[in-house]
């Protein structure tokens, strides 16, 4: 029977997390009759990331579930929204997309795996599975949990004797740094860290509730998940309890949606719930509401409706409408929360969602190579990661409103375009005690026929405009947009706003299916002259030559390192003059045939071409603070005679400028230098096989011993 291969990083295979391998780990428990103990997620203060509580009485004790309670079950008959309570922690965000993800069995079971228990083949050990960056994550913990006088610290189930969420909370935290990196933080990050689908946000009063209330139940039943907010004006307001008993800032999940019949008519409700297991809704439809008097008791019970201070409570439409700000959606298919013709009857059917096609691209920001900042920064924007985009064809069904039909019907070519949406996602910025997501965006540019295929420059950027943006730089670990454009060749740039931030970052472009999507990346390569031009000798530095090797030359007639350097550093400008190693290296990039001297027929070309590289430095030297920005390097070469691909910039930088941002003038002549011997040593190489792989292979690999 052949065996079925599945991908590296699908929940069929995932990645495991720090190595840790659950099946291995849980035979080796259960041969030895011992308990696991997960050494990388120890049972102390760096795993709960906060600081101590200095009274005694609040110590933190770590107990196994058996140890909490006699009765203690990993699930507890089923698995149901209030299976989770948020506790001492801020990380509603994190408990609100857990209780939608109960709704959905079919993605439950991809994060909590079935068949764990705490009584059969029972060995302390559990595992659960996130979405990273594109792949599925396998996190393995022991089921030590943090207790404070009695009770778990963090999340906990209404039952009490219920921890699989208590659980799931832990290797999350482990995931991330430790339970303190979990404080504060987007709902849109758990979503999609719970089904690797793409999260939108909504303006509530962007819809009529009726429209609102039918785009939320398609989206359920999507097997979407939805959560919601009230904005808080400013921090202190984050947690405070409006007169209807919602709290502002504040995570809620919205788990179902019914239209409930009663005496004079129907209400469209919602319901929602609180992760902090109590605080509820208090008006209209809330659990004592008299609305509940005009509705006969099958419909409650229908609905299932709880007179219990457990966090759940239905709210109308309208009210919702009134009182809510944002609703945030995730759906493994990037469909739209609602298209602007939705028909407003709820009985309708809601619409077929559409096949979309992914390319996903991992990426990163290097200081002084790639991590150019915004178009603030012109003379670094450009060395920004840039992706190339190709939309071969329109949409075969592109959606419209009734108004965009009319003006179709006009402009048709206008009408034939590509729906993409592109996310772009910052990685492992939620670590230990610290949060820093870092302002980001990305560009999209169309690209014309003559230019496509090659990294664009300086030049392009500064007199292009995007034909698509995420919006305004934001400090969140993921933006997004969908665009409609024509189809052609674009590049999309992603950046941070401030230039020399590093970081790493996932992009990810979702297609409408017709469109032909061949997304890559690509590095910067323009090409290299195999012959670095020498500048022709200038009369002074012939003759100043001339009548230094008459003055100083000994009986060989030739300039030794010193002698070298005190003639060159006579003509160069004092903040730019060399040392003595510099010197040292120019005399080595000559045929001197392994002596550290020069002819009077090779000093005068060394010496006009220093000359050249200062006026070249000079340019690019913008401050005359006698150094250069990594990210003029390139550039720099390119005046000197040579282009290199980007690689080979951070690789040159990294070498010469030490890791540091800016390259004082020596280090670009000894960068110069040693590319002008490399060169020669390409030209002269008579092995086919590296002439096969390329000068940039070649290049690649001697810059690294």
């Amino acid at each position: 029977m052949e065996t079925r291969r599945f991908a590296n990083g699908s929940i069929a295979n995932p990645v495991q997390f720090r190595d840790q391998h659950y099946v291995a780990l849980l035979d080796a428990c259960v041969k030895s009759g011992s308990l696991f103990s997960d050494p990388t997620f120890t049972p102390d203060q760096s795993s709960i990331g906060m600081p101590t509580d200095p009274d005694p009485k609040k110590e933190v004790k770590w107990l196994r579930p058996k140890e909490i309670s006699a009765n203690a079950v990993f699930v507890e008959d089923t698995t149901c929204t209030t299976d989770i309570c948020q506790g001492q922690l801020g990380d509603c965000w994190l408990l609100a997309a857990l209780s939608c993800l109960t709704m959905h069995p079919n993605l439950f079971v991809k994060v909590v795996p079935p068949n764990q228990s705490l009584t059969e083949s029972y060995a302390g050990i559990f595992h659960f599975m996130f979405w990273q960056y594109g792949e599925w994550v396998e996190v393995v913990v022991d089921d030590r949990l943090p207790v404070r006088e009695g009770r778990l610290l963090f999340s906990y189930s209404c039952t009490r004797n219920e921890y699989w969420s208590a659980l799931v909370e832990k290797a999350y935290a482990k995931l991330i740094g430790s339970y303190g990196s979990l404080k504060g933080g987007n709902i849109s990050e758990a979503m999609e860290d719970f089904t690797g689908g793409i999260a939108y946000s909504l303006p509530v009063s962007s819809r009529a509730p009726r429209v609102m209330w039918k785009a939320l139940s398609a989206a359920l039943s999507r097997g979407s998940l939805l959560s919601c907010f009230i904005q808080a004006s400013n921090y202190r307001e984050i947690g405070t309890v409006t007169a209807e008993g919602l709290v502002k800032g504040h995570a809620y999940a919205i788990t179902d949606t019914d239209t409930v019949k009663k005496l004079a008519g129907e209400a469209l409700l919602l319901r929602l719930r609180n992760p902090w297991g109590f605080v509820e809704y208090s008006g209209p439809w809330s659990d004592t509401s008299k609305d509940w008097d005009d509705v006969d008791a099958a419909e409650k019970k229908r609905i299932d409706l709880k007179n219990s201070e457990d966090g759940e409570f239905w709210i109308s439409v309208e009210d919702f409408n009134k009182l809510f700000d944002t609703v945030e959606l995730c759906s493994v298919d990037p469909d739209p929360i609602v298209e602007e013709d939705t028909s407003t009857d709820p009985d309708s059917p809601a619409d077929p969602p559409s096949a979309w096609t992914l390319s996903s691209h991992k990426g990163s920001w290097v200081s002084g190579s790639t991590a150019g900042g915004s178009c603030s920064y012109p003379r670094s924007f450009w060395k920004n990661p840039q992706f190339q985009l190709v939309l071969a064809e329109h949409d075969d069904d592109i959606e419209m409103t009734p108004g965009e039909k009319k003006v179709a019907e006009k402009q048709k070519e206008k009408a034939k375009q590509c729906t993409v949406l592109v996310e772009l996602l910052q990685k492992d910025r939620r670590k230990k005690e610290k949060v820093n997501f870092l302002h980001i965006a990305f560009h999209i540019y169309r690209v014309p026929p003559k230019r496509r295929g090659l990294c664009l420059d300086q030049s392009f950027f500064s007199f292009k405009q995007p034909v698509g943006s995420s919006g305004v730089y934001q400090p969140f670990r993921a933006v997004w947009r969908e665009v409609r454009l024509d189809p052609g060749n674009y590049v999309i740039l992603a950046s941070t706003y401030s230039p020399n931030q590093p970081a790493e970052f996932f992009l990810r472009v979702y297609s409408k299916t017709g469109n032909n999507l061949g997304t890559q990346d690509f590095t910067c390569s323009t090409g290299f002259l195999m012959v670095m031009s020498m500048p022709p000798v200038l009369p002074e530095d012939r003759k100043r030559v001339q009548k230094t090797f008459d003055e100083v030359a000994g009986p060989d007639d030739k300039l030794n390192a010193k002698e070298f350097m005190k003639l060159v550093n006579s003509v160069l400008e004092k903040d730019y003059q060399l040392p003595l190693e510099t010197c040292r290296q120019l005399i080595f990039g000559e045929e001197t045939g392994g002596r550290s001297s020069l002819t009077r027929e090779q000093t005068e070309p060394v010496l006009t071409s220093l000359r050249s590289l200062q006026s070249i430095f000079f340019k690019f030297d913008q401050d005359s603070s006698g150094t250069m920005s990594p990210f003029e390097l390139s550039l720099a070469l390119q005046a000197a005679g040579v282009q290199c691909d980007g690689q080979v910039i951070q690789l040159l930088w990294e070498r010469f400028g030490s890791g540091e941002l800016h390259l004082p003038f020596h280090g670009f002549v000894a960068c110069v230098t040693r590319l002008r011997k490399l060169f020669a040593l390409y030209k002269s190489e008579s092995n086919p096989e590296v002439k096969d792989g390329g000068i940039n292979t070649w290049l690649l690999r001697l810059l690294t011993v």
